[in-house]
């Protein structure tokens, strides 16, 4: 689904390397773990991949076809980048679920209350979540609104930074719900590659993992 060959970036002022040239591979229904130290190069890698940061060199393919030019606002519709800190707006839940669908890419969907409640009932939320305000939500139900505005666009890849880092444990449970009804839902057809600090996270969430140490990118043999 995704193919990055020798994708790298450079500081633009310093000309420091910040990702060396990486590839990596992932197929429909991998669900791919990033791990290693602060400062590893974990997040940079993640952008470049969502093209949020141009790679200053290397391909980016996805379904066999190159990325590049006017494909790019497509291709991150169904790439989608999930930052560590969520961005919500003023109204409520389902404003901001709604929102989405004023963009010109996604123009021609609708929103489809139906498919959020599924979703919420996987986590463990009423319907009547969508009625509440933005700003009176916790970091956990912030997270879940975050997922929900990404996933009810049906991405054919999640590419999730840190998701449930600032996270309890009960809310991490919630989030992690969620992503699992998603992929469920899509029969393989899906992938996701993580980033997380917590090798117990990584056992639940991932089937491929990864290290990322001094901006380069190794795999794994195994379960770390």
């Amino acid at each position: 689904m995704l193919s990055a060959t020798n994708l790298e970036r450079r500081d633009a002022q310093s000309g420091t390397v910040l990702l060396h040239p990486t590839s990596l591979h992932l197929r429909a229904g991998e669900h791919g773990v990033v791990m290693g130290p602060s400062g590893a190069g974990k997040s940079v890698l993640m952008r470049s991949l969502a093209l949020l940061d141009a790679p200053d060199g290397g391909e980016l393919r996805f379904l066999g076809e190159p990325v590049g030019g006017h494909e790019v606002p497509a291709y991150r519709a169904r790439v989608a980048y999930v930052a560590q800190r969520p961005a919500l707006f003023a109204g409520t839940v389902e404003d901001n679920l709604r929102l989405p669908y004023t963009l010109l890419q996604h123009r021609r969907r609708r929103f489809a209350p139906d498919v959020i409640v599924a979703l919420l009932e996987a986590a463990d939320r009423p319907a009547s979540f969508l009625g509440k305000a933005a700003r009176d939500l916790s970091g956990g139900e912030a997270q879940l609104l975050n997922l929900l505005r990404v996933v009810q666009l049906a991405p054919a890849i999640l590419l999730l930074d840190e998701p449930t880092s600032a996270l309890d444990a009960l809310a991490t449970a919630m989030v992690e719900a969620l992503l699992r009804r998603w992929a469920d839902g899509n029969a393989g057809e899906t992938a996701t590659l993580w980033v997380t600090h917590d090798p117990s996270q990584a056992r639940r969430v991932g089937n491929r993992f990864f290290r990322m140490q001094g901006a380069r990118l190794e795999e794994l043999g195994g379960v770390p």
